[in-house]
């Protein structure tokens, strides 16, 4: 029998339930009581009630019925909850930061509704598993997702948790990663759609490849007049060289 959206989120959340770490965490990652915050699923409350305790006003989601019918009654004055998927709801159209526990199975689905429209949050503090986090790092190596991300956030491992601070406890090793928004992009928001094309281009059959955005000549001037080295010889581009060829791409085209 086919499982229904509620059924999907449910079999990839593990909740996160200690309530110490929780409060230090929102330390850690800074929030205050100035902050508006969104939390995509609430489940038992244990990180919307902390938030709450902390923020101005938390912004939350819960898909799952069961669990939204059982906290609404529980929650402060300057909570939103709402019950929901989060990913067919506007983003808030003010200032805001995020902070979740999001359900693994849809990590890069919600990282990307988060960070390719228009309304960019601040900051973000995300609860996932390590191998993705790493991804979104661009660890151990440069990838669409990481490229994609780096022109507007600094990102970066915040902390790593014991798998008994879940219940139940994950089969994989889970981190904080935090994606602080940078003050100056390095590119401008009009331009991401150019610059995910020409990375596609890039990562597709190489640099060096057939159909590179570039000529061998123009990406060895390129990086000479910006005195960046040269491409490695295992073919690895650092997101700095990906960058500067991205601009003389815009000015010059193959």
């Amino acid at each position: 029998m086919a499982k229904n959206q509620s059924d999907v989120y449910s079999i990839s959340q593990n909740f996160l339930t200690n309530r110490r770490l929780i409060h230090s965490l929102i330390k850690k990652a800074g929030l205050t009581a100035r902050d508006t915050v969104l939390e995509i699923g609430a489940g038992k409350g244990h990180i919307t009630k902390a938030l709450s305790a902390s923020c101005k006003t938390v912004i939350t989601y819960e898909i799952d019925e069961k669990l939204y019918e059982k906290l609404k009654p529980q929650v402060d004055a300057n909570v939103r909850l709402y019950h929901g998927d989060f990913l067919k709801c506007a983003l808030p159209k003010f200032p805001y930061k995020v902070f979740a526990n999001i359900p693994f199975s849809r990590t890069t689905a919600i990282l990307n509704k988060l960070t390719q429209e228009d309304r960019l949050p601040q900051g973000m503090w995300l609860v996932m598993e390590k191998g993705a986090a790493m991804r979104f790092c661009g660890m151990p190596r440069e990838n669409l997702h990481s490229l994609q991300l780096k022109p507007f956030f600094e990102c970066r491992i915040l902390y790593h948790f014991r798998r008994e601070d879940f219940h139940p406890k994950p089969h994989v090793d889970i981190v904080l990663l935090e994606l602080k928004r940078k003050e100056k992009p390095d590119i401008q928001p009009a331009q991401r759609r150019a610059f995910a094309s020409f990375l596609y281009l890039g990562l597709k059959d190489g640099l060096y490849g057939p159909r590179s955005p570039l000529t061998k000549k123009q990406i060895a001037m390129a990086l000479r007049a910006a005195h960046l080295p040269p491409i490695r010889a295992s073919g690895e581009v650092l997101y700095i060289q990906w960058l500067c060829l991205f601009r003389c791409w815009l000015e010059y085209g193959r």
